[in-house]
């Protein structure tokens, strides 16, 4: 196995997923890589004031300040990449901002219009602590909103929405360091882009952003052919997680929770309604994102729930 490093550079991120992109790193399976990102806006230099505008790496930004794309050698469709996310270390500032956008949601809550929100953070990586301008501290949970594979179409693609086909800007809050998610792979290679640090969020990252910051990761990427389910899900410290996305949020809904079922029918050895029943015992349904135009929700089953 070797690792290797991969700084942000005009050479080495991009802000759209496309099967089209020449890779940035090859790799090989079992291998791990240091990954420094931007934040999404790919800010160059901090912010002084909230909601400065700063210097970016991409002065016309379409999507997320990502990380590659990274080709994986051998993988290929009908595989599964595995992304093990071994440690996550936020920059030391962010920024969140709410409002101010014409969104469903934001019309809604009577926020669409008016200048938006902002607020600043100090991170504190050691202490494990965020403190904004106003005062006010919330612990740190880093982790990274976007990880994913480019849909198997020509062309170049947003990377806001989430796919159930190569995942991307899933927002999940539960894939912390010791993580492992699992892509269907889509294109030859994999090309794997990756970013869009956060510091802390909560479910839904309802305002639209998290603290966004800069990030250093590390991933080991592995190949397997033989996961439970063909499709988006993840295995944490605690809990096995399902992903549905869809523009629909019960249909979201279905898709995590019918992706549960075929899992634990595999792993206990259940009929489908048999499955339902113990998934009304002990699966938890938490929204993941209402912020990305296709809304996504994830089921929760901890490790230890069913002995």
């Amino acid at each position: 196995m070797t690792q290797h490093r991969l700084d942000p550079s005009p050479a080495t991120v991009t802000d759209v997923f496309s099967r089209e992109l020449s890779p940035v790193l090859t790799v090989d399976p079992g291998d791990s890589v240091v990954v420094r990102t931007l934040n999404a806006s790919g800010h160059l230099e901090r912010q002084r004031t909230p909601g400065e505008t700063r210097p970016t790496m991409h002065t016309d930004r379409r999507g997320h300040c990502l990380a590659g794309p990274i080709f994986v050698r051998g993988a290929a469709p009908g595989m599964m990449l595995g992304v093990h996310l071994v440690s996550l270390r936020p920059d030391d500032w962010g920024f969140t901002v709410a409002g101010g956008r014409d969104t469903p949601l934001n019309r809604q809550l009577g926020v669409a219009d008016g200048e938006p929100a902002w607020l600043l953070w100090e991170l504190d990586a050691e202490r494990c602590l965020a403190t904004n301008d106003q005062g006010y501290t919330v612990a740190l949970a880093p982790f990274l909103g976007v990880i994913g594979l480019p849909p198997d179409e020509p062309g170049e693609h947003s990377t806001i929405p989430p796919r159930p086909a190569g995942g991307g800007n899933i927002d999940c809050r539960d894939l912390v360091a010791g993580s492992t998610l699992y892509l269907p792979v889509t294109v030859p290679g994999a090309l794997l882009c990756l970013g869009d640090g956060h510091a802390a969020q909560g479910d839904g990252e309802v305002g639209g952003t998290a603290i966004e910051c800069g990030m250093t990761t590390q991933v080991e990427l592995t190949l397997a052919m033989d996961r439970p389910l063909p499709t988006v899900h993840a295995e944490t410290p605690t809990s096995w997680l399902t992903f549905g996305f869809h523009a629909d949020l019960n249909q979201a809904m279905v898709s995590a929770l019918d992706d549960m079922l075929a899992w634990m029918g595999t792993a206990y050895s259940l009929g489908k309604a048999e499955a339902l029943a113990l998934a009304s015992t002990t699966v938890d349904l938490r929204i993941t994102q209402v912020a990305n135009q296709t809304w996504g929700v994830h089921a929760v089953l901890r490790r230890d729930a069913v002995r």
